[in-house]
């Protein structure tokens, strides 16, 4: 009988953010698999936890996966964290969830710490729709391509950042979206020196360009405006369906895509169709 799978949020900063059942979950597994086993054994002596410690990261994580997969089909059970946050969210933790959900093992997502909900909340940018891109590609070519998919993005966009690379990346943002556009700086959340800078990306440029930045930041960064589409009239309508038909498209179909192609109900368009620039 297999085991299962326990994902398990750490704190992004404020240890006492770790909640009850997170802690019993680790306290009960068999092992943890942990994305840096010193960061964690930091955690696990906080809350007076002894476990056993499996080190699953980027360049282990083909190896260990399947050393951990086949701990779990043996009936183990094992609790996945990262550093900092809810793992499985831009990290190797994806993987281990695809192979347990292609064996059949269950996953358990225990709800918790999570950076891009937290920065999204107090950006003061619209959260209703949004979209999280995680951390941008070192690789000049693959970062400009990302960025040129996002330039008509209307969503709110989030990205995680090092404070090394950030200047960088506020420049290519401005490239791409323009220096006016607005974007919300989230560093050190949730911890003594939590600051949120609500600006826009040039004035982030000049900022930053002044003051070193320290600490991981989230950006969350403003959509485009939507394209509005001109309204079709009933004029247009007509127009379009006379044109269809002059081409040898029956009314019947000429109407159909006419209302297709302007957004506009059929019987709206049938009625000017006969109102309108008869063919004669």
């Amino acid at each position: 009988m297999s085991g299962m799978l326990y994902l398990v949020p750490t704190p992004i900063g404020n240890l006492g953010d770790i909640s009850p059942r997170a802690r019993e979950t680790l306290e009960q597994a068999d092992f943890i698999a942990a994305e840096d086993t010193r960061v964690s054994l930091k955690l696990l002596n906080h809350l007076g936890i002894k476990k056993s410690l499996v080190s699953y990261y980027e360049h282990n994580k083909s190896f260990k996966g399947t050393v951990i997969l086949d701990r779990i089909l043996s009936g183990e059970t094992c609790a996945l964290v990262s550093d900092a946050g809810s793992p499985a969210i831009s990290d190797p933790g994806e993987d281990l969830v695809r192979m347990c959900a292609e064996h059949g093992i269950t996953v358990c997502a225990i709800p918790g710490p999570c950076a891009v909900i937290t920065a999204l909340s107090i950006s003061g940018l619209p959260t209703g729709r949004f979209c999280f891109e995680g951390f941008l590609s070192t690789s000049k070519k693959s970062r400009k391509a990302h960025l040129e998919s996002l330039s008509a993005e209307t969503r709110t966009m989030i990205f995680y950042e090092a404070p090394h690379k950030l200047l960088n990346t506020l420049q290519d943002l401005a490239d791409t979206f323009g220096g006016d556009r607005k974007i919300s700086l989230c560093r050190e959340l949730t911890k003594l020196h939590e600051e949120v800078v609500r600006t826009t990306l040039a004035e982030a440029i000049a900022h930053y360009s002044d003051n070193p930045p320290k600490g991981e930041f989230v950006l969350v960064v403003d959509g485009a405006a939507p394209i509005e589409k001109p309204v079709a009239t009933t004029d247009d309508a007509a127009y379009r369906v006379q044109e269809l038909m002059a081409g040898g498209m029956s009314r019947k179909d000429a109407v159909k895509q006419t209302a297709k192609e302007l957004d506009l109900p059929k019987n709206v368009v049938y009625d000017a169709s006969l109102s309108n620039f008869e063919t004669e």
